[in-house]
């Protein structure tokens, strides 16, 4: 007979759960097709990542007639316009379930990538019915508005629902799961600009849009056929067979209380990790912006700017795979101590950069601040805050991170612009970092 912590607690079963079949009904658990589906998911969302786009950005600056700070503006202005909504997806999400979400999202992402490779073609026939002098003003509008919904359906949505949906599938397990979705995505994400690439050289850069809008298309599919919203709408329970007999290993392995959104708010472990993965992302996104520019002011070349990314990569592959292994067995808040040690020897490696050690240091910083983003933003959510209200409160933290991947850029460009060099910039970072650092001591669980 099974006991109480074993037996699965009823739960009202959504109308189409078992659409086009019943998960129970075959011989192995689940949770690992979930998986596979949640991983291709993130992946899917690299078309509206700054890893997918800038490959697009000169040929649009060339096609539309813009200047490169215009582009770049839109591509801002749009960012944050998605940040704002993005609170509201996880509402989405907690409504409906990942399966939906991430399907629909994924629709609606081919759908814009179409749009965007016409792009020229609408700005052109909204200006012709326009004064002359306003065309510039339509093609700069047409792609905040295209940029905006990129980033919300792509970098927003579909991550957001994908990612969560896997969590929601393991629970003691949480940390190799992620640890399998992070080494996907750190080895898709970093193929994706040569696979882009290649499609535009091959046929151009609309052509090469409408190719990996009918790809997404065709992913909205399989997430709709394989994806599943909760292990519970089945009748089965988070890792399945996987999970352990003793279900005590740890105190911060199991959710306590189901926390509101409002009420995780309230906490302070919630604006400590949150403010450590925006911090992540901020510097990461504006050193990636801004990597050939700091290296020419080092006296570097632009071959070995672009190179950094290979060898920090492998280090970041390295230490997510060991960070997620130990999440599932010490508290939270040392993983995040070793994100802020990488955002501020980053930082600090950044301001006094030359083509000695510094270099090295780079690597080690963004290694370990990479490595430990996806554990970070993903697992400390269901396993501080529980799964109830788990897309609102994953959300609302998200759409605070995207706008600190829009900030960045910017924050960088105006320390250039103002001193001449990045240093006050990256200087300001790392002492953000040392204060998180510090605040970190006290992100235990909340009760």
């Amino acid at each position: 007979m099974k006991s109480d912590s074993e037996t699965p607690k009823r739960h009202h079963r959504p109308r189409f759960a078992n659409f086009p079949f019943d998960p129970t009904r075959l011989p192995f658990y689940y949770g690992s097709v979930v998986l596979v589906c949640g991983t291709l998911g993130v992946l899917a969302s690299a078309p509206g990542q700054t890893v997918g786009v800038s490959v697009f950005t000169d040929f649009l600056i060339q096609a539309h007639h813009l200047s490169r700070s215009w582009v770049s503006f839109a591509y801002f202005a749009g960012t944050i316009a998605s940040a704002l909504l993005i609170t509201r997806a996880g509402r989405w999400y907690d409504r409906f379930g990942g399966r939906w979400v991430s399907a629909g999202s994924a629709a609606m992402l081919a759908v814009v990538l179409m749009g965007m490779s016409f792009s020229v073609a609408i700005s052109e026939f909204i200006a012709s019915v326009l004064p002359v002098h306003y065309r510039h003003h339509v093609s700069f509008a047409v792609l905040t508005l295209g940029f905006f919904a990129m980033r919300f359906f792509g970098q927003g949505m579909l991550t957001l629902s994908s990612r969560n949906m896997v969590l929601e599938w393991f629970e003691q397990r949480r940390g190799m799961a992620m640890a399998f979705i992070g080494i996907a995505v750190a080895f898709g994400f970093s193929v994706t600009p040569p696979i882009f690439e290649w499609l535009i050289q091959r046929g151009g850069w609309p052509w090469a849009w409408q190719c990996i809008a009918g790809m997404i298309a065709v992913f909205s599919l399989v997430a709709f056929s394989l994806g599943r919203a909760k292990p519970e709408d089945h009748g089965l329970l988070p890792d399945g067979p996987f999970a352990r007999k003793n279900r005590k290993a740890h105190v911060e392995t199991l959710s306590g209380r189901q926390f509101t959104l409002s009420e995780a708010r309230r906490t302070y472990s919630f604006w400590v990790f949150t403010f450590s993965v925006l911090l992540s992302a901020l510097v990461l996104t504006a050193f990636s912006f801004h990597v050939v520019s700091i290296f020419s002011d080092a006296g570097m070349r632009r071959g070995q700017a672009v190179a950094i990314f290979v060898p920090a990569a492998c280090v970041s592959v390295i230490v997510e795979f060991v960070g997620s292994w130990f999440s599932d067995f010490i508290k939270l808040k040392y993983l995040a101590m070793v994100q802020l040690f990488g955002i501020i020897v980053l930082s600090l490696s950044l301001s006094f950069l030359d083509a000695g050690p510094s270099v090295y240091l780079v690597v080690l910083g963004m290694g370990c601040m990479q490595g430990m983003f996806g554990i970070v933003s993903g697992v400390t959510w269901p396993r501080f805050f529980g799964r109830t209200h788990l897309g609102a409160i994953s959300g609302f933290s998200t759409s605070i991170v995207v706008a600190g991947t829009a900030v960045g850029p910017y924050l960088f460009s105006v320390a250039h612009d103002q001193f001449g060099s990045y240093r006050p910039a990256t200087l300001l970072c790392a002492s953000v970092g040392f204060l998180l650092f510090a605040a970190s001591f006290r992100a235990d669980r909340p009760q």
